[in-house]
């Protein structure tokens, strides 16, 4: 599916050289050159390919897929729980690819967003990484209240106060991230072991439950298929009525989705990034994509769209008794599984909120570096941990007391809104940073062969995907426009706290570029003068730096043996 470039000619590599001499690491926001980052700024590349893998699977396998499929799964049916997860796993390939193109490339500390406000224009790498703090910042303290309601499965809030168990979870969150970028690393690497074998387990389960082997021996196969069928027409009906039913969990799928991409926030941490980077992404999506597309096809063979248990489930909190993988357990008479789900599930939450709190402070981190916040979020400590972004994307997790109180629930499920289209904005700003990454390579004659990674569809995958994200970007929240046709639907009402809810977040997108572009007079870079060379000199040098650091500590047989045996584990998983 990739391409892994040849060596380029003596004539390019000479042309390459040259251009790295002539430019510094970055370019702020204002358009002037900057000098490279001193040593007290700098972030410690202590993440290894495990690590990063493990993160982009991590962020993206949660409470999306063990709980959020069951209400795609009651108001859609199977059919369209499939078709949906499938489109956008493509939709991420796509993103995925055209990221890691441009990461082994220029491997920025700033991300993505440093991307955007170098290939495209300032204002938009302004305006992205804005939302995307904004979407992390608010993402981390719902994790945790979320993680305080999983717990009164066993411990009611009468008896202790949730803010007891949230103001423990964000002690230890922050604590984790504070140890370093090695420490945060290897924990997540092993909190995602769990997820990807409570995700296999789920997926097995549901296998054996179709073929018959639950207590009670009901051999469902593709039955739920046909009785009560594979498309639940709530909206319209008819051939209207199934295509609303697959366009409304593409929805459902995109919240489900969102986080892989922030495989690109690692990329200042990674070891060796043009190596590490294309293949965690690679990995992670088909891994993602069979764990995700696996799931929602066993679970549509073991849970009817309008069983009782399933409706039932809807209604819950975030806890075991929310999973439709409980309700299959439940429909097969099995009776000890739901707490250890529902101790699963607390694993992913907690994994979430770390992980969360990772990628809001580097985000922040990133915006200082590309000048478009204090220049005190730049600072790091002995370390090399951005400590003041830390502290100021941590604060945001005391918003999670506000949850203590049952009425302020509203807002942070308004919020959810959101942050799913900032998600989507930021997809749609990575392909179109991929755009213009490629007409400059064109405009400067810099051939494929020249890329340490190729992505598969190119530009013209990039194009395509944009117009699809696009598209769901606008209509996400449909239904607040459309009648139901059938009795007992839950649409037909106009709910003005959806909608706004649902497309708000675009115009705060846009005033931030518009804003910016005012402001600053930034413009657009033209494809013949983006900075492609731009710190590829130092980078060059680091990664001199770790390949002759890890070849002497693979001189040593013992470390090599068990070099060998943590690779295996790694790729295992």
């Amino acid at each position: 599916m990739d391409k892994i470039s040849q060596a380029p000619s003596p004539e390019l590599t000479q042309q390459i050289t040259k251009q790295e001499g002539s430019s510094f690491e970055l370019t702020t926001n204002d358009g002037k050159t900057a000098s490279p980052l001193p040593q007290e700024q700098r972030l410690h590349r202590g993440l290894k390919a495990r690590h990063i893998a493990m993160i982009a699977i991590g962020g993206a396998i949660g409470n999306g897929l063990i709980i959020g499929t069951g209400l795609a799964l009651a108001e859609a049916g199977p059919a369209p729980l499939l078709i949906s997860y499938t489109i956008i796993g493509f939709l991420v390939f796509v993103v995925m690819t055209a990221l890691g193109e441009m990461a082994t490339w220029l491997p920025l500390g700033s991300g993505f967003t440093g991307y955007a406000a170098r290939f495209v224009d300032p204002a938009l790498g302004f305006s992205l990484g804005w939302t995307y703090w904004i979407k992390y910042a608010l993402t981390m303290p719902n994790q945790l209240t979320a993680a305080s309601l999983v717990l009164q499965y066993w411990v009611d809030r009468d008896r202790v106060n949730p803010g007891v168990f949230i103001a423990v979870f964000l002690v230890v969150v922050v604590a984790i991230n504070f140890f370093g970028s090695a420490f945060f690393g290897e924990v997540e690497f092993w909190m995602t072991c769990v997820k990807v074998i409570v995700i296999v387990g789920l997926m097995i389960l549901c296998i054996v439950l179709a073929l018959g082997g639950g207590p009670n021996h009901d051999r469902t196969g593709f039955r739920y298929w046909s009785d009560p069928g594979a498309f639940n027409e709530v909206i319209l009906t008819g051939a209207s009525g199934r295509f609303l039913a697959v366009w409304s969990t593409l929805i459902t799928a995109t919240l489900a989705y969102l986080g892989t991409e922030m495989v690109g926030v690692t990329v200042g941490e990674a070891q060796n990034p043009r190596r590490t980077v294309p293949r965690a992404m690679k990995l992670t999506f088909y891994r993602i994509l069979f764990f995700y597309v696996g799931s929602v096809l066993f679970l549509g063979m073991v849970v009817p769209y309008n069983s009782e248990q399933l409706a039932f489930a809807t209604k819950q909190s975030t806890s075991a008794s929310a999973s439709p993988f409980v309700v299959a357990i439940q429909l097969a008479s099995i009776n000890v599984l739901p707490g250890i789900v529902n101790a699963c599930i607390l694993i992913f939450l907690f994994s979430a909120a770390n992980t969360d709190l990772y990628v809001s402070s580097r985000t922040l981190y990133s915006l200082a570096i590309e000048g478009s916040a204090p220049q005190i979020f730049k600072n790091t400590n002995s370390n090399r941990i951005p400590v003041y972004a830390l502290i100021m994307s941590a604060s945001f997790g005391l918003l999670a007391f506000m949850n203590i109180s049952d009425d302020s629930k509203r807002i942070f499920k308004y919020l959810i809104s959101i942050i799913t289209t900032f998600g989507l904005l930021t997809w749609i700003s990575i392909l179109v940073s991929h755009i213009y990454f490629v007409r400059a390579r064109r405009a400067r004659d810099v051939p494929d062969t020249a890329l340490v990674y190729k992505a598969p569809l190119g530009i013209y995958g990039s194009y395509g995907s944009l117009l699809v994200l696009s598209l769901v970007l606008l209509t996400k929240n449909f239904t607040v426009f459309v009648s139901s046709s059938r009795a007992g639907g839950s649409y037909g009402k106009f709910d003005y706290k959806t909608f706004i809810t649902g497309y708000v977040g675009i115009p705060i997108y846009l005033i931030l570029i518009l804003g910016y572009k005012v402001l600053m007079r930034s413009k657009t870079v033209r494809p013949e003068n983006a900075d492609l060379f731009g710190g590829r000199r130092e980078i060059n040098d680091e990664e001199a730096e770790f390949l002759e650091a890890r070849n002497a500590e693979m001189a040593s047989r013992n470390r090599e043996r068990w070099g060998v045996a943590y690779r295996f584990i790694a790729w295992l998983f």
